[in-house]
């Protein structure tokens, strides 16, 4: 069957009608992401609560309330309390009590509430787009004992995290494969559109990419709220994801796809008609391969190339849709929150489209190397340098990324998101390496005569069915003499009447054909060493997806290391008192000074508190007013507050200072230097 492409000018006429349609819809869906996206700090977390945890009350709050460090999500269910037999008291109603930079929620309380240890337990969205959730507790008159355990379990775990977590790897090998097979077509080898097994690449990675950002949408009320695969089915919490920035990036996702599945259907349809008619010589001038100025002028001038102004089209459209679909990454997740938001989206951006650029196309190199024996080696060396580029914009983009989510050297080693960045540099570092192997045999190629056609002409002839010559198109270059070029899908083969007999003819005909296209495939020895390279290269990269999966979820260095602790621990001799000094720095005018602490015996039970106040030239400092707090966090307990009473200028002492358990005691002394000035300082020592 013979397919008739349309005229060139018709051609060129829709795909320049199309562009600019598309631009419209992508910077429309673009503009609302960009609005969605205010700047916040990567992770929201916790800041205060009142009551505190652990705290002891004498009455009955009317309500509860929570403070962030940045906008988040909550819903009606996302603060419960509990009464100690598990029994909510709270209203279920959210209460938005925010103001200004002031993050907060509460939830009103029943009345007349019992004394006993009550449980507080909620559930958020931080503005990155990942499910945050804890617990604690507070009492009413006296602790008492509950019957409510506290979650363990962190939002967004158990097997709807982990369905989740392999949705987004399946997102970003599907956006990585789709964007990149594209790129090795358009910008190395053009009459790859017109090859089956590359046609197959890129389709299969634009389904694994709509598909999975269809799964994240279902899963997307379950991973955030109760866990449970049966809320997938649940249409409000549905209606409630798409109203957040993550559901809308998702949905604008779905719709950039839906562009990309027209320019796939051109770029496999049209185009791909329009190269398979080019001989390997005319592809090589139509892709600017090197040496086509020493071709014929009069060669050029019979065989004009009018597949440009196509490729032109496509690329731009290509450009601007996965332009965009990185967009909905860099919108919803770590590059839209934290410092610097606008530079860091569109860094992340061209993160993106380099990894896609580079380990895309990898993955269509390594699939050209394997099923198609004829690609030349012209399209091997562009790849080379698209990879180049790709690797360059790499490594500005990331050190810029990994500088602002780390913030600081110690955060690269002692916070789980810098141990999985080392771990990320270093199968780059690897995947370089291998990478430098490629390129060594890419230039043995460039330097080795044009030797595949003779060795695959000594390969003898292979029947095929009953006198046919049928050879596939992936093993037709220089195998076949000229008059063989017809296809075994459209050659007609006597087929036996029996069954059986057929069915083993057919297997018969596929291993010989498989024999022989190994032995195409295999005829030159630096091709076959090439694919070995790019093979380990692609089994390099599955891993790096998968770090950078799992890295795109992790809290950041700089966050993680802001929630560290803040004291560092001393440890007390048993039945000695314990002596510890503290400086401290309010910020204002006289704002500096040391105080120093002694508790003594420093044991379980009653102990004497003293506290000196000294200022940074050593003479006493009457503080107008200095507070303490015990808290034991391994159990539970506190903070339990302390106001000492001033025995003298700079000294203030109290005796009966309780201390129920052994254990690591953190000691907070708030200090106050001025009607304004106030600062808390903390140390942990070791009670024994």
């Amino acid at each position: 069957m013979t397919a008739t492409a349309p005229a060139p000018s018709t051609a060129r006429a829709r795909v320049t009608a199309f562009l600019p349609r598309l631009a419209l819809v992508l910077a429309a869906l673009l503009a609302a992401l960009f609005t969605a996206a205010a700047p916040a700090t990567a992770h929201a977390a916790l800041t205060a609560s009142d009551p505190t945890d652990g705290a002891v009350v004498a009455t009955a709050p009317a309500q509860v309330t929570l403070s962030f460090s940045e906008q988040v999500a909550m819903g009606d269910d996302s603060i419960r309390v509990l009464d100690p037999q598990g029994k909510r008291v709270d209203t279920g109603e959210l209460r938005d009590m925010c103001s200004g930079n002031t993050v907060r929620y509460g939830t009103a309380l029943h009345t007349g509430l019992p004394n006993g240890t009550y449980t507080v337990a909620w559930q958020a969205v931080s503005a990155d787009s990942h499910p945050i959730s804890g617990a604690f507790t507070f009492s009413i008159g006296a602790p008492s004992a509950t019957d409510v355990s506290l979650p363990t379990a962190q939002a967004g775990g158990g097997p709807v995290g982990i369905a989740y977590g392999i949705a987004r790897y399946a997102a970003y090998a599907g956006f990585t494969v789709l964007v990149g097979g594209a790129a090795f077509i358009l910008l190395c080898w053009r009459r790859g559109a017109a090859e089956r097994p590359l046609q197959k690449l890129v389709v299969r990675a634009w389904v694994t990419l709509t598909a999975a950002t269809l799964a994240m949408l279902v899963l997307r009320t379950p991973y955030t709220g109760s866990g449970s695969f049966s809320d997938v089915f649940d249409l409000d919490g549905l209606r409630a994801v798409l109203e957040t920035k993550t559901g809308a990036s998702l949905v604008s996702r779905l719709l950039l796809l839906g562009a990309a599945a027209l320019f796939v259907a051109v770029l496999f349809g049209v185009y791909a008609r329009r190269v398979a008619g080019l001989g390997p010589d005319e592809a090589s001038r139509s892709d600017g391969a090197d040496g086509a100025d020493e071709s014929d002028p009069a060669d050029e001038a019979e065989g004009p190339d009018d597949t440009s102004d196509l490729t032109f089209g496509l690329a731009i459209g290509g450009a601007v849709v996965a332009g965009g679909i990185a967009a909905t990454w860099a919108l919803s997740e770590h590059a839209s929150t934290g410092i610097q938001p606008g530079i860091a989206m569109p860094a992340d951006i061209l993160h993106l489209m380099a990894v896609a650029m580079w380990l895309g196309g990898l993955a269509a190199l390594l699939v050209a190397l394997h099923k198609v024996p004829g690609i030349e080696r012209a399209a091997v060396r562009r790849f080379s340098r698209v990879a180049f580029v790709s690797v360059l914009v790499l490594a500005v983009t990331g050190v810029y990324q990994s500088w602002r989510q780390l913030g600081s050297w110690s955060a690269l080693t002692g916070t789980e998101y810098g141990q999985l960045l080392l771990l990320k540099v270093g199968l780059v570092a690897v995947l370089l390496g291998i990478a430098y192997v490629s390129r060594r045999w890419t230039t043995r190629l460039a330097e080795a005569p044009t030797d595949t056609e003779a060795a695959v002409a000594s390969v003898p002839a292979v029947a095929v069915g009953q006198g046919s010559d049928d050879v596939s198109r992936e093993t037709a270059s220089g195998a076949v003499s000229e008059g063989s070029d017809v296809s075994r899908e459209t050659e007609p083969v006597a087929v036996p009447a029996d069954p059986e007999r057929a069915a083993q003819l057919a297997r018969q005909r596929a291993a010989r054909e498989s024999a022989l296209e190994k032995r195409v495939r295999d005829a030159d020895p630096d091709r076959a060493g090439l694919r070995r390279s790019v093979l380990a290269e692609a089994a390099i990269a599955v891993i790096l997806l998968a770090v950078t999966t799992v890295l795109t979820s992790t809290e950041p260095g700089r966050t993680m290391e802001r929630e560290a602790g803040r004291g560092s621990t001393a440890t007390a001799v048993p039945d000695r008192a314990v002596k510890i000094t503290l400086p401290f720095d309010t910020g204002g005018p006289n704002g500096r000074g040391s105080v120093r602490l002694e508790l003594d015996p420093g044991r379980v039970g009653a102990n004497t508190l003293h506290l000196w106040s000294e200022s940074a030239d050593g003479t006493p400092f009457d503080l107008p007013e200095i507070k303490v707090a015990f808290t034991l966090t391994a159990k539970d307990i506190g903070p339990l507050p302390l106001v000492p009473e001033r025995a003298a200028p700079g000294h203030w002492t109290a005796s009966g200072v309780q201390l129920p358990l052994t254990g690591e005691w953190r000691i907070d002394v708030t200090v106050r230097t001025s009607d304004i000035d106030q600062t808390t300082v903390q140390k942990t020592v070791k009670i024994g």
